[in-house]
């Protein structure tokens, strides 16, 4: 069995499967070197414009990291240098990836929800960070993003008590983009990356950059940085097109150049 599934179900869009339905698509060594090479792998090609991740069967997105791994004192075969956890939660990338979450996305499994960029999640969909519940704690990105991704006392509960946030919560708390039926997710997180694959994929990949600084840098730096994208933006021929096929009353032809 390959851990991880790598197809191209429409043009433009990767779709990234874990692979390891019995055991809830766990992070296991062999798991995180196959996503960190899909990473790289859906980055360097040109073709692709917008990346779905989701995990086999119709339980889990992902349970976190294999218990029995860290029982057998494998914890760091669950880490990529370039990568972090899973190959995943540090890797970098420019496109954008969104998770197709079909079940429970507990622990390491929230961690790459956040990592992401959008999600689409069924509608008994759990997330939480139960580490603390083992005597471990969530050091894959999770303590610091979770308190980013919700309000305040909402992440520091569910940091300290481990228990679940469901997939209503967490649409409420703007955590998760979609909650749909189950047996809609699929097909509505490929809608969703079709929407994106549509778009100029420099304008994409160039904006999502600011976006996801935003946080990180003041809104001086950030505005700095906002002025020298759209100089470089204006230099493509992409740039060019949009417009014109605006006036043509066409859909653009992008080129990515």
């Amino acid at each position: 069995m390959t851990e991880i599934l790598v197809e191209q179900p429409v043009p433009h869009v990767a779709r990234v499967t874990i692979n390891r339905p019995d055991a809830r698509n766990a992070i296991n060594g062999a798991v995180a070197r196959a996503l960190e090479q899909a990473v790289i792998e859906t980055e360097a090609d040109d073709d692709i414009r917008c990346v779905i991740l989701t995990g086999a069967g119709d339980r889990a997105f992902c349970a976190g990291a294999d218990l029995k791994e860290i029982s057998a004192g494998r914890i760091r075969d669950l880490v990529t240098r370039a990568g972090g956890f899973a190959g995943f939660v540090r890797a970098a990338r420019k496109k954008p990836w969104i998770a197709a979450v079909n079940g429970v996305a507990l622990a390491g499994g929230t961690e790459i929800l956040l990592a992401c960029d959008m999600s689409v999640v069924s509608d008994d969909a759990k997330f939480g960070l139960p580490e603390v519940k083992r005597g471990l704690a969530a050091l894959a990105s999770g303590l610091y993003r979770l308190p980013r991704a919700l309000p305040r006392a909402v992440a520091l509960e569910l940091i300290a008590t481990g228990e679940p946030l469901s997939a209503e919560r967490a649409l409420d708390f703007g955590l998760v983009n979609r909650v749909v039926a189950k047996n809609d997710v699929a097909a509505q997180a490929l809608a969703l990356a079709e929407i994106i694959a549509a778009n100029a994929p420099i304008a994409v990949r160039e904006s999502l950059a600011i976006a996801r600084d935003a946080f990180n840098r003041s809104e001086d730096e950030l505005e700095a940085a906002a002025a020298a994208m759209g100089k470089k933006l204006a230099l493509t021929e992409d740039y060019q097109e949009g417009p014109r096929a605006f006036i043509e009353k066409r859909a653009p032809r992008w080129t990515g150049r």
